[in-house]
């Protein structure tokens, strides 16, 4: 018999954010893999730290985070045949995953490569999207409205094109994007309904709203909403 592979959402940052299916499977695993930067330490590792075994066998699949770009999909080849051989030797394997697994997670690209050869389950997590709009005290949408998230490293083009619709927004993926949106934001009169949010739920977290943001860049991890209603949350 072959072990199962779990993509193991562990939120936004907070440890006591994660999910109690999380934190058993988390405890239990013989083998965890996870994204991990080539310096420092792995984020959705520290999250959980304290619930992962001394005798656990880790799998850091180390993917750089740097401008220009980088063969990530070598990196997913490469550590997807390292999950394979523990799975296929009857042994289950919990990949870490900030937020959600299938909500721009990371967990997609190793599901893509093992979901056809071994079972598979998803234990879902607090987004990102969702954490931001907690700390923000921001409905993301209401009734009948539609929301929409768009990538920050998106066209001008795609951008105009989305706004345009109207609706709620949720602006993602942020970083050295930030003085561009905000100045697209500012064409289509949204700034004054927008709040910004970086490192939600993390002690270094900033909540505001986008017009006092001072900077011209931003943090990989930050987010953008904006509720294009008829209230004004900030």
């Amino acid at each position: 018999m072959s072990g199962t592979l779990y993509g193991v959402g562990v939120g936004p940052g907070d440890p006591d954010l994660i999910t109690l299916k999380a934190a058993k499977l988390i405890a239990k695993a013989k083998v965890i893999a996870y994204p991990a930067p080539d310096s420092g330490v792995s984020f959705a590792r520290s999250i959980v730290a304290e619930h992962i075994s001394e005798t656990v066998t880790e799998i850091p699949m180390i993917v750089p985070m740097r401008v220009e770009r980088f063969p990530a999909q070598t990196v997913y080849d490469r550590e997807s045949e390292v999950i394979a051989k523990h799975l296929a030797a009857g042994v289950d394997v919990v990949v870490l995953c900030e937020g959600d697994p299938f909500f721009f997670g990371s967990f997609m690209y190793v599901y893509n490569r093992l979901a056809d050869r071994f079972s598979c389950e998803i234990v879902p997590g607090v987004s990102s999207l969702t954490a931001c709009a907690s700390r923000l005290k921001h409905p993301l949408a209401a009734r009948n409205d539609v929301l929409s998230v768009i990538p920050g490293p998106a066209s001008d083009e795609e951008f105009r094109a989305r706004l345009s619709l109207g609706g709620s927004f949720a602006i993602i993926k942020v970083g050295r994007n930030f003085s561009r949106i905000r100045t697209l934001l500012e064409e289509h009169n949204l700034l004054e309904k927008a709040g910004y949010v970086e490192r939600a739920t993390l002690p270094a977290e900033k909540v505001m709203p986008l017009a006092e943001v001072s900077d011209d860049c931003a943090p990989y991890f930050s987010m953008i909403l904006i509720y294009d209603g008829e209230e004004t949350w900030f």
